[in-house]
């Protein structure tokens, strides 16, 4: 309950009565911990001197959504890789200088390439390489190194959208993911998105061979250390939605193909 009132205080500083509104059925929606923001402009934040918290403050302990992510103005981009580092977002305006709360979870989406038909088995993309580069390169190394998880989503034939399948319901991977997190919490009193560099070390451990996949990783991909870490934390969050005690080669091979992202093209 701290966490939800503080998160109505932010709202109350954005001045925002609809926002507001908006906090107080977040707060009384018991099923969800979650609030998605969809995202027009980030950093129009303040009105003249004084700083006011924008979009990534309001989805504190939420999730912020930014879709047709290369679209966004570079200095917008840019401004998330501070927030995702450090949990803050300091705004300077004429004289003064706020620091605000902005700890979320990030989700972006894109098309594969400008015209959007790059991997389509109708074989309709036209762009060139050099279109497709400068599309891709609108994503800083810096910022892409601060996403955990990037995953293609490849369009479906119509065989396979009219095609029935036995999915899991939403319901049991809610029930792991639930599990998952309880054992982290009892574990290190802590998820492991929020672990530091020693407890890493501590309760992140791969075994051997994962070790040596680890290694050629950081080789083949030049993994930065923000990046290594990351790939650790992954990895053991993965070998906690498989109840498994340690973190095997397996749960290490998926936590660095999720990092592979825009390297393939």
């Amino acid at each position: 309950m701290v966490s939800q009132l503080f998160l109505v205080n932010l709202d109350s500083v954005a001045s925002n009565v609809a926002i507001v509104v908006a906090t107080i059925l977040r707060i009384l929606n018991a099923s969800s911990c979650f609030f998605v923001c969809i995202v027009a402009f980030i950093l129009k934040s303040y009105n003249g001197s004084v700083p006011r918290p924008g979009e990534i403050s309001l989805a504190h302990h939420g999730v912020l959504f930014l879709d047709e992510l290369p679209e966004f103005e570079r200095r917008v981009l840019e401004a998330l890789r501070e927030p995702l580092e450090s949990g803050h977002i300091a705004v300077a305006r004429a004289m003064r200088r706020s620091d605000f709360p902005a700890r979320f979870q990030l989700v972006a989406a894109m098309n594969p390439c400008p015209c959007g038909w790059l991997g389509h088995h109708s074989g309709r993309c036209r762009c060139t390489p050099d279109q497709l580069a400068r599309y891709r390169g609108r994503l800083s190394g810096p910022l892409l190194d601060r996403i955990d998880l990037m995953i293609e989503v490849p369009a479906l034939a119509g065989v396979e959208l009219q095609a029935k399948w036995d999915n899991e319901p939403s319901s049991a991977v809610r029930a792991r993911v639930v599990r998952a997190r309880e054992s982290q919490l009892a574990r290190q009193g802590k998820a492991n998105a929020a672990l530091g560099p020693k407890e890493i070390e501590t309760h992140c451990e791969p075994d051997g061979r994962g070790r040596d996949l680890l290694q050629q990783a950081i080789a083949r991909f030049s993994l930065s250390g923000r990046a290594y870490h990351r790939v650790l934390k992954v990895a053991r969050s993965i070998a906690d939605l498989a109840a498994a005690p340690g973190i095997m080669s397996a749960h290490v091979a998926e936590a660095i193909h999720y990092r592979r992202g825009l390297s393939d093209g």
